[in-house]
Formats: C-alpha cells, structure tokens, sequence
C-alpha cells in the first residue's frame, strides 16, 4: 500500500461511508504503530478494539492445552483482524502477533459494534471482509486436506512467486519452521520437500528459492486456483 492508501480514511472498510459515520468512528478510533514481536492480544481475550491493518501484517496463531502453537493465517493491509469476534463480542480463537513493524487502526469494539448495526454501508463492509476470510479458511482446509505435503509446499512456492511478483525465485517471508505450521506440517517434512522439490526444478539458497523449471514444478505440485488464488475473486465491490 502507498502511503496514501494507508490513510485511514482511504480504508476500504470506511470509504464508502457518510462523512458523519466515517468522522465518528474516527473519532472513537486511534493509529498505533507497533515493534515486530508485540502480540496484540491472546486467544480467550474478549476484543477491546476492532483492529485494521494499514500497513506490515499481523500472524494468527492457534494454541493447544498442552502448549503446541501453530500459524493459522497471515493478515495483511488493509484487513481487518478477526471482525467475527468483534462483532458478536466473543473471546478470540486466535492469538495475534505482529512479525515486522506495522500500524493498525484500533476502533473501540463497542462503538464498531454499534455502528455496524445500524450503518447498512458498514454492515455490508464487514460482511465482505467476513466473506472473504471464509473463502480463505476453507482454501487452507482444502490445502491441508486434499494435496501432500510436497504439493503444498510446491505450490506454496509458486503462489508466493505470484505475489511477490519474482516468477522465478521467491524470498521466504519469515522462518521455516512458522511456513510449515501454517502448512500443517513440521520443520522436518517442510526440509524434505524441499529437497524432493530439487528434482522438480527449484534450489534453495537460505532464505531465498531460485524457480528454474516452473512447468515442472507446477506439474508436479499440479497448483489449484480455488485454492491457491490470489483472492481477487472473492473481493466484494
């Protein structure tokens, strides 16, 4: 995003608002830039603020009794973090953390909730986000549910080169080991892929992934795009 488009008042969620609605939530609203590593809150946590991102990103994490902590998602501008339990006033699922620094828009839940309730341009607003964080999820189920683990990890490297707009290498975005939890494997399995991905026409240097046979690799990891999409399609106008 430029710097403009991470104005608050150039967000998605608040652009096609009356000045008054749009003024108002502003006013009960505050942007707060955060270090990489702050975790914003923690799962169980009932939401103080509806959080927007308008610049860096923000990593969900899962969290079992026994301890074990796994990547769920990555939220990036200008999204909103988890508006579900914003929006009917529940506990997080979720943990929340930034990886790099990042400013986010904080609006208190309270007046968030109450605009969405008797704003339909808003409530339409955060029904479209709300959507397409639904497709999102069930693109990840089918991801973990339907491929191996050396498809997963090949056609996350080819979805990544996509974004990163590098079609042939790609920078991993953050350590290995948090990429093969959100890919619901472990360190280990995401390094044998990686090595088995070598006959399939890539060479890992680190952090950094040369594409040398991008056919090769896509038709051995055979890349979906109801799963692997960019999520342009699911944008509400």
């Amino acid at each position: 995003m430029t710097d403009r488009d991470a104005a608050p008042e150039n967000l998605p969620l608040l652009r096609g608002l009356s000045e008054a609605r749009r003024a108002g939530l502003l006013a009960n609203a505050v942007v707060h830039g955060v270090a990489a590593g702050t975790i914003l809150f923690e799962q169980g946590d009932v939401p103080n603020f509806q959080l927007v991102v308008l610049s860096g990103s923000a990593q969900l994490f899962g969290r079992s009794a026994e301890g074990r902590e796994v990547l769920i998602e990555a939220v990036r501008a200008p999204d909103l973090i988890i508006p579900a339990a914003v929006v009917t006033g529940a506990p997080y699922l979720m943990q929340a953390r930034v990886p790099e620094p990042s400013r986010l828009l904080l609006i208190h839940a309270a007046a968030f909730r109450a605009a969405v309730e008797t704003d339909p341009v808003l409530a339409h607003s955060v029904i479209g986000s709300l959507a397409q964080q639904f497709r999102r999820m069930v693109r990840q189920v089918k991801n973990l549910k339907l491929r191996s683990s050396t498809q997963r990890v090949g056609c996350y490297i080819l979805a990544l080169s996509q974004r990163q707009g590098t079609p042939d290498r790609i920078v991993l975005p953050y350590e290995k080991n948090l990429i093969a939890s959100e890919l619901g494997i472990t360190r280990e399995s995401f390094s044998r892929a990686l090595s088995s991905l070598e006959k399939s026409g890539i060479k890992v240097q680190g952090q950094t992934i040369a594409i040398l046979d991008r056919m090769r690799l896509a038709a051995e990891c055979k890349p979906d795009p109801l799963i692997d999409g960019t999520g342009d399609d699911d944008l509400v106008p």
